[in-house]
């Protein structure tokens, strides 16, 4: 067992663990640590804990000391200055004419280091940008390309429930999302209902998709062939929080085009109360299953 803390760097970022040594640290300190990106300024999350080595990665940075004065003096200016560096190095972006959106800006807090956040569309060349920022700041400069989902995270907003982003607020980790998570739950495939201001499938996706997916187990799929309790039909809509079944069964004439006939009303069956139909194993004519009731013509 190995004795860590959790630090983040920014209040909905990713939690870190850092070797807290002898120090006594606890919740809602602030520490100065060791990063692989230099000395930085966090707060603690997670007081000392143990966790197994296979747990953490390793070797763990060292938790140099809980910030002092003068550490929270040095914050306190990097946040003042924030705002004038974006505005410097959006002039600088603007006179190269580089095709990059700027997104945020971080000081070490030993102020020898500034780092540039931003999104584009493509590889950019700023080779000439980072010695324009060198000349202005006279100090390291890091400038980091991330995707939509970070900058979303990193500049907050609204989304389309009314609410504040989960990624800006409180989700510290972007979990894959897939569009086969919006199929689960029945919703409308149009993007634009679907994605987040960032542009890419909504977090929140994800939070139902393990119920969805249990709920759905044994409901039929849209258009798909069942036999009910009144004979075979077809279905036309589910709702899978009730795991109820919506099916038009069929009257037992064909249409004019030589298909099965529906009925206009529709009939509602808990999913228990269907059978579905199965599909033969071997390629070529359906055959009767084993348990088939020879009512429908045959299962398939």
């Amino acid at each position: 067992m190995t004795k860590v803390v959790g630090v983040k760097f920014r209040s909905t970022g990713k939690t870190y663990f850092f070797d807290p040594g002898d120090l006594e640290i606890a919740v809602g300190d602030q520490v100065i640590v060791e990063t692989a990106r230099g000395v930085e300024f966090g707060k603690v999350y997670l007081g000392i804990t143990e966790m197994k080595s296979d747990e953490i990665s390793k070797p763990l940075k060292p938790v140099l000391r809980i910030a002092n004065e003068e550490d929270l003096r040095q914050h306190e200016e990097n946040e003042a200055r924030r705002d004038e560096t974006m505005e410097i190095c959006q002039d600088l972006i603007a006179k190269r004419g580089l095709d990059m959106k700027l997104v945020d800006v971080e000081f070490t807090i030993t102020g020898n280091k500034v780092i540039f956040y931003f999104t584009a569309d493509g590889r950019i060349d700023f080779r000439e940008l980072v010695k324009d920022l060198a000349g202005v700041f006279h100090m390291r400069i890091e400038i980091r390309q991330v995707g939509s989902r970070d900058e979303a995270k990193m500049l907050g907003g609204i989304g389309n429930c009314g609410k504040s982003l989960c990624c800006a607020t409180w989700l510290s980790d972007f979990q894959p999302v897939s569009i086969k998570m919006a199929k689960n739950q029945n919703l409308s495939l149009n993007p634009s209902k679907i994605s987040g201001v960032c542009g890419r499938l909504m977090c929140c996706l994800k939070y139902e998709n393990d119920l969805y997916t249990r709920l759905r187990e044994g409901i039929p799929d849209n258009g798909e062939k069942v036999f009910t309790p009144d004979g075979p039909g077809k279905v036309f809509d589910t709702n899978i929080l009730e795991e109820v079944v919506r099916v038009r069964l069929f009257t037992g004439e064909l249409d004019e085009n030589g298909n099965d006939k529906l009925e206009t009303d529709l009939k509602i069956y808990h999913k228990d109360d269907i059978k579905r139909t199965k599909k033969p194993k071997s390629k070529g004519k359906p055959q009767k299953t084993k348990d088939c009731c020879g009512e429908c013509g045959g299962c398939l």
